[in-house]
């Protein structure tokens, strides 16, 4: 039973992380088109804002990681 809690603990740490930087990712995404669209200069900035909600699946997977850890 203590075991597959603990699955469930990582399963549940990355698909909150994945759930909140998709949202972010489809805030940033819509923002970033229309102003890209009216200034074409920031198309840099606009990936640079993509690329930092990743971040968190990446401290998702690498807690998911830890907790996994402590089966053994």
């Amino acid at each position: 039973m203590e075991k597959g809690l603990i699955a469930l603990a990582a399963a549940i740490s990355i698909a909150i992380c994945g759930l909140a930087t998709a949202w972010a990712q489809s805030k940033v995404g819509s923002a970033g088109a229309g102003a890209v669209a009216e200034k074409p200069e920031v198309a840099g900035v606009i990936i640079i804002l993509m690329a930092i909600p990743e971040t968190m699946v990446i401290l998702g997977f690498v807690i998911a990681i830890m907790i996994i850890l402590t089966i053994r």
